[in-house]
């Protein structure tokens, strides 16, 4: 140990990152950087100290890589280098096929931060101009300072849950956006209708009774008879059994007077129609990916641990591990937190103490996906709703409401991480901080295989 003090776990970790950086991003290795399009491929072979070899343009998808590799090589070799390590940036899925046809053939690759390459170009020469060349050089000399990282292959189960889990993402965001329009066309068109409940799209007799018609006036021309066995045709194909009479006949007297712009009714209400018909079909879509959601969890043998954590149910902890994918890459509780951006991070200077504030960084819908989590985990667990109470009220330093849920949002992916990993069920004794020992597993989690380290 040197004289000028121990070293933080920070410092050791990112001492043992740059070693593993150092180990793929050899000296002897020449830099192949390619700056990815959707039609043609920018590469340029430079040295260590980012001098470039050779430069090419490439004409055709990422998949022209196999070419590329061939024309670097023999450049390399000319140069004195034993060969080329691949660096690019994550571009949408273009860095796939690098990385299939790269570990074919032997060649490591690395990836650049996007953010990095941006900053480089005024680094490079104090201007902001953009070429595909000048990109694939800065990328190159990224890689050579280790300003990279080794990407992140999906393989099996973890590969569909990530895949599925976006899928789920893009179908919340149709159906939140659908229902919002749907809402904001009646307020203008027919404002009446949202006034038959207090919650009017919540209730499953509301929306199948705007399934029948989204126009006042078709609804006003029907018999309340007629219009309720309507509803009750429409209501089964919204998941209902029984109808609510009171908001049908509300819903029925405020067709007669529906209120709003009368000039656009015709047309804003059959809008609300398509709306209603979009939500409908996202919520289907939604249905149907979490059910397939919860049958790749239970292939990872993981139904049962995500069933432990009251307030959290399986299919927001599956939405979880589709941003993190396997659990086994990460060495520490703490990276997921920091993977999500829900890390503090300082803000201080000599005697300057400023505000501190969560990183924002990593993966936004691993964020999402925990957030969504804690409102449920807050109405259902007493744990984090303590947690939560305490954090809100305490003496010194008290949290508002957002800050507290980012906390507890925190403390469910470090406790997360410990039951995947560790195959142990959550112990509301350890979550609270009155143990500190996993208990042992129950029967249902005894039958989970171990986690390959």
């Amino acid at each position: 140990m040197s004289k000028g003090g121990k070293l933080t776990r920070g410092d050791r970790r990112r001492n043992e990152r740059l070693g593993r950086l150092r180990s793929i991003v050899r000296r002897d290795l020449a830099v192949l950087g390619v700056d990815l399009a959707s039609g043609k491929q920018a590469a340029a072979v430079c040295d260590h100290d980012s001098r470039v070899l050779a430069r090419r343009m490439f004409t055709g998808d990422a998949w022209v890589i196999e070419e590329i590799l061939d024309w670097a090589a023999p450049i390399a070799a000319e140069a004195g280098f034993a060969g080329v390590v691949l660096g690019c940036e994550p571009t949408g899925h273009r860095w796939k096929p690098l990385l299939d046809r790269a570990r074919a053939r032997g060649v490591e690759l690395v990836c650049v931060n996007p953010m990095l390459v941006n900053r480089g170009r005024e680094e490079e020469d104090f201007t902001r101009d953009r070429s595909d060349f000048k990109d694939a050089t800065i990328i190159a000399k990224r890689v050579a300072e280790l300003r990279c990282y080794v990407p992140y292959q999906l393989e099996g189960h973890w590969c569909r849950l990530r895949h599925l889990g976006a899928r789920r993402d893009d179908q919340l965001v149709t159906a939140t956006a659908a229902r919002q329009a749907l809402r904001d066309l009646l307020e203008c068109a027919w404002p009446a209708a949202l006034q038959v409940a207090a919650k009017p799209l919540e209730a499953l007799s509301w929306r199948a009774a705007m399934n029948v018609s989204t126009s006042p006036a078709v609804i006003a021309a029907m018999t309340y008879e007629d219009f309720a066995q309507a509803v009750g045709t429409e209501l089964r194909r919204w998941g209902g059994t029984r109808r609510n009479h009171r908001i049908l006949r509300a819903l029925h007297a405020a067709a007669g007077a529906p209120g709003g712009v009368s000039s656009e009714r015709d047309a804003a209400c059959e809008r609300a129609g398509f709306a209603l018909a979009d939500w409908h079909r996202a919520l289907g879509e939604i249905d149907h990916v979490e059910t397939l959601l919860l049958e790749t969890l239970g292939a990872l043998e993981l139904v049962e641990l995500a069933a432990t954590i009251p307030g959290v149910s399986p299919v927001g902890v599956a939405a979880i591990l589709a941003q993190t994918g396997d659990p086994a890459r990460y060495d520490s509780a703490r990276t997921w937190v920091k993977h999500a951006g829900l890390c503090p991070r300082d803000n201080e200077s000599g005697t300057f103490a400023g505000t501190t504030t969560i990183s924002r960084r990593g993966r936004p819908a691993l964020r999402t996906a925990a957030w969504r989590a804690v409102w449920s985990a807050l109405q259902h667990n007493p744990v984090y709703r303590a947690r939560y109470q305490h954090l809100t009220t305490r003496a010194e330093n008290p949290l508002r409401d957002g800050q507290a849920r980012t906390a507890i949002a925190g403390a469910l992916l470090r406790q997360l991480f410990i039951v995947v990993t560790r195959r142990v069920a959550w112990d509301p004794d350890i979550a609270a901080g009155r143990a500190h020992e996993p208990r042992t597993p129950d029967t249902a989690t005894q039958k989970v295989a171990p986690v390959a380290a």
